[in-house]
């Protein structure tokens, strides 16, 4: 898979388009601690970033068109049939995280979706109750104590976000888009970077099937913008099988371990 993955010089495979050089602009919206005020700087870099114009012309933020019609009817059909037909697996999943670990089987964390809208996404907890303020706090080191057995194999195989159909169904989430991250990172985007919040986040996307954690913080942030300004629906399926690729190899188990830590700067 390493193969396929588009560098700063090179292009995008089965597009023929030119991938971004990674973003080198200072991050001058540190916005930690800034209440209000940060939300609403959030909203004008949005505006800005649905304005800006990138190397292959004005990135501006993706129209309703047939096809986000087809993608979101493909999200709805196929998160409410997986709703259902993984209902009872899922339920004893749950029990066996309840009963291997105290606290709820459900991790809810709040991210940063489309347009800057902040909502709790729903996974499967892997750690310990409370594992957020131990250790290593929101990031996830290699080897990391925190994670029980159970949710190693949770993690390795991705079941623990199949909760997340749910919030492909409320809307919060696609199937295909850059992965939603937490508050503090986007508080520190910087204007190339606040681009990838134009459209939904999605349970994969282009970052996570050309390297999962592999890729560091300003690479996953370029793939998901050169997907933001390239982005059919054949790309989108391209995605959906590299994704059952990577999720059968099993590469990156920790995947969310950069996401979770500060960005650089």
């Amino acid at each position: 898979m390493s193969g396929d993955r588009p560098t700063a010089a090179g292009s995008a495979p089965g597009t023929g388009a030119a991938a971004p050089a990674a973003s080198t602009a200072p991050r001058t919206h540190d916005l930690a601690g800034r209440g209000p005020d940060a939300h609403a700087d959030l909203r004008a870099r949005m505006r800005a970033a649905g304005r800006a114009v990138g190397p292959d012309g004005p990135l501006r933020r993706p129209r309703a068109m047939p096809a986000d019609l087809v993608r979101r009817l493909f999200d709805v059909v196929v998160s409410g049939l997986a709703l259902v037909v993984l209902a009872v697996p899922l339920a004893l999943v749950l029990l066996a995280v309840r009963l291997e670990s105290p606290g709820s089987p459900i991790f809810r964390q709040r991210r940063v979706g489309r347009d800057g809208r902040e909502f709790d996404v729903l996974k499967v907890r892997t750690m310990v109750q409370g594992a957020e303020t131990m250790g290593a706090g929101l990031a996830i080191v290699q080897g990391d104590a925190r994670i029980t057995r159970l949710g190693r194999l949770l993690r390795r195989t991705s079941v623990d976000e199949l909760p997340q159909f749910v919030n492909v169904l409320r809307g919060e989430m696609a199937i295909v888009g850059p992965r939603p991250t937490v508050p503090v990172q986007v508080e520190r985007y910087d204007e190339r970077q606040v681009e990838r919040l134009l459209v939904r986040p999605g349970l994969t996307g282009w970052a996570q099937v050309q390297g999962r954690t592999t890729l560091s913080w300003p690479e996953r942030i370029e793939f998901d913008r050169w997907y933001v300004g390239h982005r059919t629906l054949r790309l989108d399926a391209r995605i959906l099988l590299m994704t059952v690729r990577v999720v059968l190899g099993g590469a990156g188990v920790e995947r969310d371990g950069a996401a979770w830590g500060p960005p650089p700067g």
